[in-house]
């Protein structure tokens, strides 16, 4: 199925936010796929793979995070104004950092809280980094002790813990081609 010239033109920025291990980096995977099968040009930004690359001068203080999510913002909308639609999977924990991102991208940020217990989290942890940050070998872990603020409000909160990776990407999906036709 293909989607009119209006619709693959909107420029829309879908920023995932949550805790390590709550489908952020699966779901953004999923929406990339989805909006290339429809015919939008679409491009993941993981958190994890930036800080591999053109984030990796910083660490995880408040102020290095607040950074690390400046500097995608600004890729993700430098992308945008190149009819390129941004997925971004990033755990932008706190609001002053969500702020960050919605001040850059402004109307065309579109936010989703990836929300999922910590227990949950901690249990899906495939690189063992909640015991690591249990056992104090990691400073500064979102959610044990670096603070991660739940939103006030949020564009879309998805439950990741109560549906498939798959069901929340559909949820999502559907929600942002909504934005568009509405625009």
């Amino acid at each position: 199925m293909m989607l009119n010239k209006q619709l693959a033109q909107e420029k829309i920025v879908i920023w995932l936010f949550g805790l390590s291990g709550s489908g952020k980096s699966t779901i953004a995977a999923l929406l990339e796929h989805s909006f290339q099968e429809v015919g939008f040009n679409s491009i993941r930004l993981d958190g994890d793979e930036l800080r591999e690359g053109i984030n990796s001068d910083l660490g995880f203080s408040d102020a290095d995070r607040a950074e690390n999510v400046r500097r995608t913002a600004e890729m993700a909308k430098l992308l945008s104004r190149n009819d390129v639609l941004p997925v971004c999977a990033l755990i932008t924990p706190l609001e002053q950092h969500r702020n960050i991102a919605k001040t850059i991208l402004q109307e065309s940020f579109f936010d989703v809280f990836i929300d999922c217990p910590l227990p949950v989290c901690a249990r899906r942890d495939v690189k063992g980094l909640y015991q690591k940050a249990f056992r104090h070998e990691i400073e500064n872990f979102t959610g044990i002790d670096a603070a991660f603020e739940r939103p006030a409000a949020a564009t879309l909160t998805i439950q990741t813990d109560a549906a498939s990776a798959e069901a929340c990407a559909a949820q999502i999906f559907e929600q942002v081609l909504a934005r568009m036709q509405k625009s």
